[in-house]
């Protein structure tokens, strides 16, 4: 396949190596809007080659990673580029079907890593949940539901699972399924159980709210609705990788971290989440080979973000208690091309959860740059726990980045097939990426002033207890929707 690249930054980097120190206003220049878009129709092509995604253990990942892999490759003389392979648990459902005996069938998602019906499905009697709470444990229910499939709405339990809670209250209470209608008016194309557990699951998907509501509204209304429920998973092992890319100059024991989740979910090509934030740190990684930095730079591309951000994990559990605390910072980039201009609440002044010492030196840096040079208003986004600074964040490592929301208002195409090239706003992209290109040029040079080694930090503000707000849920994102 055919890539559409920028010439002169890979001019710039195939010469002598770097005498010119990087500075903000220099690496800004360096973004153009153009490059950006670029990466993005690069993104698109490869989805619509390949099924219409870029998820993990599918055909459209490899190929994302290859493209990441080409364009790293060409700065050879001034990055040490490495794939990084692991194996993550893989699910796709291969056949599922939901109706009201009689009827048509509806829409229904299966539920990542649910248990299969047989072969025959299940009829059965559809029974109606608890509300609220009530629905997060087996006492809750004072109806017999043996044997009946269980209607309930998504909500986050005291587990802080807002589909594996509902699912294992109901089985607890002789479920032989569950359907969850969603609590908000979107399609639902993602969810996951976080893992396989035929003890305490059984055959689960995720309805529209309007079917839900409608079947509510007849059940409590004393009608008796049976329903016919199928669904066929395949769950196995499969091969995936994260891209690392790290400039063989700077400090190697004081390093910038910078990163962004490679792949899609299954329902569509993750133009938006996250091509976007993958653009972005392909960007700041062309434009860093041009000059000299203080600290080491390392630009990572993460795998399998979307069935519960296993590539950042892998990486941060795997690297030795020396290489952690190294890390100065981690800059994450997940969803920033439509929406809100939203930067992470690092000291913890808005939503009461901070990040080590330092994020809030990170959050000032981007605040200054978006509020006072791109002069946009600006929101302090949440640390909710639904992206790839957790594992960072959770072993005390210094944090921030750039997210613009995930609501219906700012991207009604979040985890959708109209997550497209159409559905990136350039300008905001590239707003974005200046902006962190701008933290990147003050880090790589006065990083060890302004942020505290890792290992001397001082923990988060208080215990981390992922929250969901609106515009910044992601729905089957991560472990926090489970």
């Amino acid at each position: 396949m055919k890539f559409l690249y920028a010439a002169p930054l890979f001019l710039a980097a195939q010469g002598a190596m770097a005498t010119v120190f990087i500075s903000p206003d220099r690496v800004v220049r360096d973004i153009k809007q153009n490059d950006l878009m670029k990466n993005l129709k690069n993104l698109q092509k490869i989805a619509d080659n390949n099924g219409g995604n870029r998820a993990f253990g599918l055909p459209g990942f490899r190929a994302s990673a290859d493209f990441i892999l080409e364009r790293a490759k060409k700065f050879k003389k001034t990055l040490n580029v490495r794939e990084q392979e692991f194996e993550a648990l893989f699910a796709i459902v291969d056949e599922i079907e939901l109706r009201e005996v009689g009827q048509e069938p509806i829409y229904v998602f299966g539920l990542t890593y649910s248990p299969s019906t047989d072969d025959a499905g299940i009829t059965a009697q559809l029974a109606l949940g608890p509300e609220g709470l009530a629905g997060c444990d087996a006492s809750g229910y004072t109806e017999d539901v043996t044997g009946k499939v269980v209607l309930v709405e998504r909500f986050r339990c005291p587990d802080q699972t807002t589909l594996g809670g509902r699912v294992k209250a109901a089985v607890a209470a002789g479920a032989s399924a569950v359907i969850i209608y969603h609590d908000l008016s979107t399609k639902p194309t993602a969810g996951t159980l976080s893992a396989p557990d035929p003890v305490a699951y059984r055959p689960a998907g995720f309805i529209y709210r309007e079917d839900g509501l409608t079947w509510k509204e007849r059940l409590q209304a004393g009608e008796e609705i049976q329903v016919y429920f199928k669904q066929k998973q395949t769950i196995e092992d499969r091969k995936t990788w994260n891209i690392i890319a790290e400039t063989k100059g700077g400090d190697p024991n004081a390093v910038l971290v910078m990163g962004a989740h490679l792949d899609s979910v299954q329902a569509g090509p993750g133009i938006n989440d996250d091509g976007s934030g993958t653009s972005a740190v392909l960007e700041l990684m062309a434009a860093a080979q041009k000059y000299r930095t203080n600290l080491k730079l390392r630009f990572c591309f993460w795998g399998a973000e979307e069935n519960g951000l296993l590539g950042s994990e892998h990486y941060v559990n795997t690297l030795p208690a020396a290489e952690l605390n190294k890390i100065r910072a981690y800059l994450n980039y997940d969803m920033i091309s439509r929406g809100y201009f939203g930067i992470f609440d690092g000291d913890g002044s808005k939503h009461n959860v901070s990040g080590a010492a330092g994020s809030e030196t990170i959050e000032k840096l981007f605040t200054h740059y978006l509020g006072k040079i791109e002069k946009v208003d600006l929101v302090e986004a949440a640390f909710t726990g639904g992206s790839d600074y957790a594992p960072f964040m959770e072993k005390g490592i210094p944090i921030g980045g750039l997210h613009t929301g995930t609501g219906v208002e700012q991207d009604p195409c979040y985890h959708q097939e109209c997550d497209t090239y159409e559905n990136a706003v350039p300008a905001t992209l590239t707003k974005n990426t200046k902006a962190a290109a701008y933290v990147m040029g003050k880090l790589a040079i006065e990083g060890k002033k302004l942020i505290p080694p890792h290992n001397k930090g001082v923990k988060v503000k208080r215990s981390i207890e992922w929250t969901e707000l609106e515009g910044e849920r992601h729905t089957g994102c991560g472990q926090h929707d489970i």
